[in-house]
């Protein structure tokens, strides 16, 4: 089922490699794929031979048991290896290795052997990790394709998806009246999504409709017992291994080492991934000690038992598999650590989270808890942390996770239940505070401002000066939210005074810049101009980028309020040169260079920015503040109404075609977007293949001449990451040597100048 790209990729990878290695978790599919990859495989191999290995033990002679299973008798005193290399000869033949892992190396000593006495052999093998030998060529075969979250109710978008077309073709297999319809695709993705992919995982659970309605079987994954239940449900003619992904992921299991086997149990706490350190603080002890960790945690990955996330994140961060999780959750339970593990895991969580100790401003800085959102959850959901100490400053910081990542209403029920506690916890008015921005989110001005009060009058009774100054910046919030300018001018005066005697430069910046920013709604242009002169240069030198990025955006609002549209196009082209891409942040500085635009006369350009901008923010579902909200929309209506309607209409129209790269260079003037003739063997469509930022600077470093190494240097990357990047750049531009790329580059680069 599905598979197309995968099939394709092997028959050009088995066309110059010798060995090839499927590796992936258990129950991924690799001997499935290897079975489809043979059977397609041109006459031009003599024979392939299969040869299933999952029967034998370590001690078995693997040559002997290949040669059995490939009807080669001994002749003439010879046996094993020598039988097979006379067999063999000089035909050309397959090999194929399936379930490699538990003889790992005598399966990699039997193949350098017979590659290097039969030339015109080839060996396909299946592993759960690669056979390490030199020349090997390893394709990781990765879970199946998955509706994005959000996705709407549309059978025919869905089954464009691997995982949910094999969902329903194993259901109807199953219940012949099954049939995937608007009301119950969703809850089918939904199920795909929770056991990631997998496709044993999807098959069983598939196999349950017509016993189970679908919510049922969805709501059981929250049950570890009915998860463990619905996965040892497997086929009674199928390899042993098979007899349900519970299986699968056991024979993995005896695989491992004792300290592999602790290690491999113990992350089973943390639900929403690990980095290395992570992953110390809470497997180490009973015989693991912190500096086998990493050593561990690689032989994991090699086995398939854990994966890396995608990314060129750092440190790395790996998860397991939701399958694989439940069981190393039933072995945990069943060796009686899982309360000594949780312990550590809530234990780690708690010195994350006291380094946000020293933060005045903490709802509005980036967390170092905003990456384990999800294991917070997890300890939270804990009964037994429920009457720790530690629990209001998790959920507190839970909360303003939540509030970051603009979920308030996520937020919104960890702050009430902090604000019910009658013993006013020694949190003084921080939950308060963060109550106060959740609300503002929410659009309810009045409670907002109920909250900045209690805020304010908590940190007052506690004579703490950075509780204080958080709390009136909270309370300005609310005003600002309610259109109370004046006074939100007048809280945030006194913060600055508060903050000032703190002696914190980056603090005291940060907030010369929300005064600056109240300044300016209150129509104060100038003396906010001056403020941020003042503490802009601080906030580029020393912030993170989003508060700088939040700090340009103002110094370019207050520039545009004076009139001086070269210097506000420019502070908004810095926001956006600094933002990740894909990230809301980088709405408002297009939204900025439309005002510029319509302001310089230029309403074609302010309207297709707008109509860019407002498909983004549809896309997120995110919106701006309400002030900076209205002024855009008035923007853009103004912009409407001095267009003729054929240019307003293209305008529009070629503004909602605008997206990633494109639109970027199009706000920065970089950039013509325009598209080459087929006649030129560097086209490309560029609207259907953006490339990523990283892709299109490893693309121009290509077109420098540099090898993967060279450029693996040269953005601090691995050359592995380097690989994966420029083979994105060939799916996505259809050019599949270096040197097309290069001319590619060549040419978008001096477009672009």
């Amino acid at each position: 089922m599905g598979r197309r790209q995968e099939l394709s990729d092997l028959r050009a990878l088995l066309r110059t490699s010798r060995l090839l290695t499927l590796t992936g978790a258990g129950g991924v599919g690799k001997t499935r794929l290897a079975l489809e990859l043979a059977k397609g495989l041109p006459r031009r191999h003599a024979r392939v031979d299969l040869v299933e290995l999952d029967s034998l033990h370590d001690s078995a002679p693997l040559a002997q048991s290949v040669a059995t299973a490939l009807g080669v008798g001994e002749r003439a005193g010879r046996s094993g290896t020598e039988a097979l290399v006379r067999a063999i000869a000089g035909t050309s033949r397959l090999l194929i290795l399936d379930n490699c892992e538990h003889l790992a190396e005598p399966c990699a000593l039997f193949a350098a052997t017979l590659l290097s006495r039969c030339p015109r052999l080839r060996i396909l093998a299946t592993s759960r990790e690669a056979l390490r030998v030199p020349g090997e060529t390893v394709f990781r075969v990765g879970e199946l394709s998955l509706p994005p979250a959000g996705t709407e109710d549309d059978p025919a978008a869905l089954l464009r998806f691997d995982a949910v077309r094999l969902f329903v073709e194993r259901a109807t297999s199953r219940a012949p009246g099954f049939t995937l319809r608007p009301g119950n695709g969703a809850t089918v993705a939904e199920i795909c999504r929770r056991l990631d992919g997998l496709t044993l995982a999807v098959e069983l659970a598939a196999r349950r409709v017509g016993t189970l309605p679908l919510g049922d079987i969805l709501d059981g994954l929250d049950d570890r017992l009915f998860q463990l239940s619905l996965l040892t449900d497997g086929s009674r003619t199928g390899p042993r291994r098979h007899d349900g992904l519970t299986a699968a992921i056991d024979w993995s299991h005896r695989l491992l080492e004792p300290a592999e086997q602790a290690v491999f149990r113990r992350l089973a706490v943390l639900v929403g991934g690990f980095d290395t350190s992570a992953a110390q603080a809470v497997c180490t002890g009973d015989g693991v000690a912190p500096r086998h960790i990493l050593r561990v945690l690689c032989a994991l990955e090699a086995k398939s038992l854990i994966v890396r996330l995608p990314g060129d994140a750092r440190p790395a961060r790996f998860r397991q598999l939701s399958a694989v999780r439940a069981c190393a959750m039933e072995r945990l339970a069943e060796s009686g650590e899982l309360d000594a593990v949780r312990g550590r895991a809530l234990e780690w969580l708690n010195d994350l989270a006291e380094r946000t100790g020293g933060e005045v401003f903490a709802d509005q800085a980036g967390a170092p808890l905003t990456a384990e959102r999800d294991n917070l959850a997890a300890a939270l959901a804990d009964a037994g942390c429920r009457d720790d100490a530690s629990h209001d400053r998790l959920a507190l910081e839970l909360a303003r996770v939540h509030y970051q990542q603009e979920q308030p209403s996520a937020a919104r029920p960890l702050l009430d239940g902090l604000l019910r506690d009658p013993s006013e916890p020694a949190l003084g008015g921080a939950v308060a505070a963060l109550a106060t921005r959740v609300v503002c989110q929410q659009a309810d001005p009045a409670e907002a401002l109920r909250l900045g009060e209690r805020a304010v009058r908590q940190e007052r009774m506690r004579d703490d000066l950075a509780g204080l100054a958080n709390a009136l910046d909270a309370r300005a919030a609310a005003r600002l939210c309610r259109g109370e300018f004046p006074a939100a001018v007048a809280d945030l005066r006194e913060c600055l005074r508060v903050v000032s005697a703190l002696g914190r430069p980056q603090d005291t910046a940060w907030c010369t810049h929300h005064l600056a920013w109240a300044l300016l709604q209150a129509g104060e242009e100038a003396e906010a101009d001056v403020l941020m002169a003042r503490c802009l240069p601080v906030l580029r030198t020393q912030a993170h980028w989003s508060r700088t990025a939040a700090a340009l955006h103002t110094a370019g609002a207050v520039r545009l309020s004076l009139g001086r549209l070269d210097s506000a196009e420019a502070l908004f082209g810095e926001v956006l040169r600094i933002v990740p891409e894909a990230s809301f942040h980088a709405l408002y500085p297009i939204e900025g260079l439309a005002l510029v635009a319509a302001e310089s006369g230029d309403m074609r350009r302010a309207l297709r920015l707008y109509e860019a901008s407002a498909q983004a923010r549809s896309r997120l579902d995110t919106e701006p503040e309400d002030p900076w909200r209205r002024r855009v929309e008035l923007t853009a209506a103004r912009a409407r109404t001095r267009l003729s309607s054929t240019a307003r209409d293209a305008a529009v129209s070629s503004g909602r075609r605008l997206h990633g790269d494109r639109l970027v260079a199009y706000a920065l003037r970089t950039g013509s977007g325009d598209r080459r003739t087929a006649t030129d063997p560097t086209a490309v469509a560029v609207d259907q293949f953006p490339l990523t930022a990283r892709e299109f600077k490893v693309a121009e470093l290509v077109a420098e001449g540099l090898t993967n190494r060279q450029i693996a240097e040269r953005l601090s990357l691995s050359e592995r990451t380097v690989a994966t990047h420029l083979d994105k750049v060939r799916d996505k531009l259809g050019l599949r040597s270096r040197t097309r790329i290069a001319l590619w580059a060549a040419v978008r680069t001096r477009d672009s100048s």
